[in-house]
């Protein structure tokens, strides 16, 4: 039995954890393929997710569109009213999408422009109610990827906000307290041996970008389980069944300490610190015998003075 429609859209947006602006069905396939397929798409933040049909929740395929790099179009579909092909030209790739009312391909024009540039193509043959949609959106994805580059500044911003990043800044996401550079092997030896301190770790990788150590206490004794983190254009994917992408690695955490009702603990390390400033006591073996003082003035010869 197919999932209501309303269980499918919280799903998908619990996996994709972004803000969805336009869905339709469309048809696409990489160039140098022989047909085109069928796909209901969805656009979330910067990047289109593919699905087989409206009613699955899981996405099959995505197209990052804040690659941009140019967006080509048959223009003479528009005349005959045929369907429309546009071929994006994306990072590492190149996709054409064919849409069969010119009208909606009109509207996939402006949504892609809209989101990958952020700002709104001013030769849209649009409405003035799809034109404010279109506002609207670029105010939130502004926002959007504002925020999400104040938590991971190697987002992209897009090309009219890039220019002011330098191409060479390789600065490293932010990571949570619990963050350790340390094995998987290490990772799970520090679980086992100061549960006080906490049942999770972040960790760096040598199968992914990073992976998450967690101890849960069962009946049957404790459980150590590891999962993979990859980073991507969106944040960050937690490798589950049904993949979960959130926009920072703090969220990886929280992500996980929700799922669980809280009965993870972030691991940190107890450190000891003072509260008071004391002086220390004065060293006893000073007082023995006189002072190096008046050795050096019972020592010291003056010098007669001259007559």
């Amino acid at each position: 039995m197919a999932a209501p429609p309303r269980v499918v859209f919280q799903r998908r947006d619990r996996v994709t954890a972004l803000p969805l602006y336009h869905s339709r069905y469309l048809f696409k396939k990489y160039t140098g393929e022989r047909d085109f397929k069928s796909f209901f798409a969805e656009l979330r933040g910067s990047t289109i997710f593919l699905y087989s049909d409206e009613k699955e929740q899981k996405y099959c395929e995505r197209l990052e569109v804040h690659n941009l790099k140019s967006l080509k179009m048959d223009s003479s579909s528009y005349m005959k009213n045929k369907p429309v092909i546009f071929t994006l030209t994306l990072h590492n790739e190149e996709v054409q999408l064919k849409i069969e009312n010119p009208n909606y391909a009109e509207e996939w024009r402006g949504f892609i422009h809209t989101v990958a540039n952020l700002e709104i193509p001013s030769e849209l043959q649009l409405l003035p109610g799809q034109i404010l949609r279109l506002e609207e959106i670029l105010v939130d994805e502004r926002k959007r990827r504002a925020a999400s580059f104040s938590h991971n500044p190697d987002l992209p911003l897009g090309k009219t906000a890039s220019k002011a990043k330098s191409q060479h800044d390789y600065r490293q996401p932010q990571t949570p307290e619990c963050f350790y550079e340390v094995s998987r092997e290490q990772a799970e030896k520090m679980l086992e041996e100061h549960p006080e301190y906490g049942s999770i770790i972040m960790r760096p990788s040598a199968h992914a970008d990073y992976a998450v150590t967690i101890r849960q206490q069962h009946p049957s004794g404790a459980l150590l389980r590891n999962y993979k983190i990859h980073s991507s254009d969106c944040g960050f994917v937690i490798k589950l069944d049904d993949p979960v992408t959130v926009p920072n690695l703090s969220d990886v955490v929280e992500h996980f300490l929700k799922e669980t009702n809280n009965k993870l603990k972030p691991f940190v390390k107890v450190q000891q610190y003072d509260t008071r400033i004391e002086l220390p006591p004065p060293d006893c073996s000073t007082r023995q015998g006189p002072s190096h003082d008046s050795n050096i003035h019972s020592n010291y010869r003056y010098a007669p003075k001259k007559q």
